[in-house]
């Protein structure tokens, strides 16, 4: 009965949304850190809003986040393959 009422709790703290990008073992990892980043904002700006904490420290906390994030991107990779084209269909 503990651990259902920990993974209710994590999960209601931390839910995860489903990915319905292209597959591919990278944009999986992004996209939790993507989540990851946004849940985290959530929390910052209802603690700033709320005067639990000041409006620089909310800054600073999403300005290291924000790099974070990006550091993620560039180790993986994100965004630096061409796009694809899409496949047009023939017109006869």
């Amino acid at each position: 009965m503990e651990d259902q009422n920990q993974k209710d709790k994590d999960s209601f703290l931390h839910p995860r949304g489903r990915y319905y990008g292209q597959f591919k073992p990278k944009n999986l990892v992004f996209n939790a850190n993507l989540q990851q980043f946004a849940q985290k904002i959530g929390y910052i700006t209802s603690l700033e809003t709320s005067g639990k904490i000041s409006p620089s420290d909310a800054y600073n906390q999403i300005k290291a986040l924000w790099k974070q994030l990006k550091r993620s991107k560039k180790q993986l990779g994100i965004g630096n393959e061409p796009p694809s084209e899409p496949e047009s269909p023939d017109v006869t």
